[in-house]
């Protein structure tokens, strides 16, 4: 398995493709986007990792992270691989680990997209990051992950699709990253706050929010976007918190379009 800097990644496409970096969100890992990296490989170079501390990335992680240290991870990856300059799309905290990076080295930067993200800590996700948490500590590692689709998908798509999530719980008990990194990685995106930072973007950013997001309010995105001073935005009524999952052929469709300049910003 190839390894950048004690970070797993892969690749997807032609080499000669211009280079896309694909950054999950709080379960860190590349597999996340399987339904999205054919369509994506078709025009880019796709580049997909597991974070640090998740998958099979190195899991020694610091007594604290932020989400500067996933941005620097980020930068890290494209400095080892030798890509001067990247599209990204990042979902939840790789969205905003997108957004810090942006602030961090924006000449690394073409365009990037901010799936389900936000630019400050949202009163219902920190709820929802709260409720997550103790059914951890107190009810244990299967509790927590039996939970986990009921902040992902819409509940209809829970219910088409039971006997794949069930299917899946197995593995996913088995990559768990542990306890600890979770609470780590959950703290880090619970003090993210650049609101007051946004006007320093200067990239291009595509915002997408979902209505149904029953983890981030889509009013988080709409905060992002009208920060930002150079935002296309995209809210679905439908998707859920793992829109990209959910719909991923529009997803796909809509992101490669705007990737490409047939959407305009604004």
């Amino acid at each position: 398995m190839p390894h950048a800097a004690g970070l797993y990644y892969e690749t997807h496409g032609s080499a000669a493709a211009p280079p896309l970096l694909l950054s999950s969100g709080l379960g860190g890992s590349a597999s996340y986007w399987a339904p999205n990296i054919a369509a994506l490989a078709e025009r880019y170079h796709v580049i997909a990792y597991d974070h640090r501390g998740t998958g099979r990335s190195d899991r020694a992680l610091p007594e604290t992270v932020s989400v500067e240290d996933f941005a620097a991870d980020m930068l890290t990856l494209l400095d080892t691989l030798g890509v001067a300059r990247a599209t990204i799309v990042g979902h939840a905290a790789g969205g905003v680990a997108a957004l810090a990076l942006a602030l961090l080295a924006p000449e690394r930067i073409d365009k990037f997209v901010v799936v389900n993200g936000w630019a400050s800590p949202d009163p219902h996700f920190l709820r929802c990051f709260d409720a997550r948490l103790a059914l951890l500590r107190d009810s244990g590692v299967e509790a927590y992950l039996r939970a986990q689709p009921i902040f992902l998908y819409p509940a209809n798509w829970i219910s088409a699709h039971h006997a794949a999530l069930e299917a899946e719980l197995p593995a996913q008990l088995a990559q768990f990253p542990g306890v600890a990194t979770m609470e780590k990685r959950i703290a880090a995106l619970a003090t993210f706050d650049i609101a007051d930072r946004l006007r320093e973007i200067h990239r291009p950013v595509l915002v997408v929010c979902s209505d149904d997001d029953m983890l981030v309010p889509s009013n988080a995105g709409v905060a992002l976007a009208n920060g930002l001073p150079i935002a296309g935005f995209c809210r679905a009524e439908h998707g859920g918190h793992a829109v990209n999952v959910v719909d991923p052929d529009a997803f796909n469709s809509f992101v490669l379009a705007w990737l490409a300049g047939e959407i305009a910003e604004g």
